[in-house]
């Protein structure tokens, strides 16, 4: 599905079913160096089981064009743009890594338009060593090739996310580089991890969302480790909010890592009903 939004074509994976703003909408977003594909079981799973979804390519990422977002800030308000775009008045965000500190952001920011918040391996705040900042503008191969490293806790992906005996770490690096590759322009490697880096509002946000929140954690994750995100769990709680907790046995991605158990875990609680 393709919708324009600040006068550029953006594309949302639709999980293979026809949008229908009147069902109950999901947005997926991605991290850094990553497209729509990586949600690939979750948003097709739920597009055939009632919800709808738009999978999201940021802008300057892949098959969306516009200008890549330098900051999490930036990338939230386009967020917003797409609710509006799609027709959308209410939605779920799920985002991971970077894109779970853009769902973060733009649920502070849209407020009731928001119905869940789903935060898979996150972190805050999610500061990116200096040595990986200056690789991924000098040396960007050796850089995407740590960052699959840490990000990885098994080399074959369970079947039901990319198929039997998938190198997931091969995968990974390829994904990258087709990414990183789709915009010529700017160094979107470099561009998604200083607005990470640079981020400095979660707490103010998970105070000002007013959705309940799920984390999915992974134990083995050392991009994101569990207890980086205990500060916003803290806080969250602190103000009242509903707080689901999931921790996975994996590392980085739990989406293609523990596929089905973070399919489930985010399914069962979309089905929680909000205000």
């Amino acid at each position: 599905m393709i919708l324009t939004i600040h006068n550029a074509n953006t594309y949302c994976y639709t999980g293979g079913k026809a949008f229908d703003a009147a069902k109950p909408t999901v947005v997926f977003i991605h991290g850094v160096l990553n497209d729509h594909s990586v949600w690939i079981l979750q948003s097709r799973y739920l597009a055939h089981h009632g919800f709808n979804v738009l999978a999201v390519d940021l802008p300057g990422h892949c098959r969306s064009a516009g200008e890549a977002p330098s900051t999490v800030e930036e990338a939230a308000d386009f967020i917003g743009a797409l609710l509006d775009a799609a027709g959308v008045q209410r939605a779920a965000l799920v985002g991971h890594s970077w894109g779970s500190l853009i769902a973060l952001e733009a649920a502070a920011r849209l407020k009731e338009r928001i119905s869940h918040l789903v935060l898979v391996g996150t972190a805050f705040p999610m500061k990116v060593s200096q040595t990986l900042l200056d690789a991924s503008v000098s040396d960007p191969m050796k850089a995407l090739s740590l960052v699959n490293v840490f990000s990885r806790s098994t080399l074959a992906a369970p079947p039901s996310a990319l198929g039997p005996g998938t190198w997931v770490f091969g995968a990974g690096m390829a994904l990258g580089r087709r990414v990183l590759a789709s915009n010529p322009e700017v160094n979107v490697f470099y561009r998604g991890f200083n607005a990470c880096n640079q981020y400095a509002n979660g707490e103010a946000a998970m105070a000002a969302i007013t959705c309940p929140v799920l984390f999915v954690l992974g134990a083995q994750d050392q991009m994101t480790p569990e207890k980086a995100a205990q500060g916003l769990i803290n806080t969250a709680r602190a103000h009242g909010k509903l707080v689901h907790v999931a921790s996975l046995p994996v590392g980085h991605h739990q989406m293609t890592e523990t596929p089905e158990e973070t399919l489930f875990t985010i399914r069962d609680f979309l089905k929680q009903k909000t205000p």
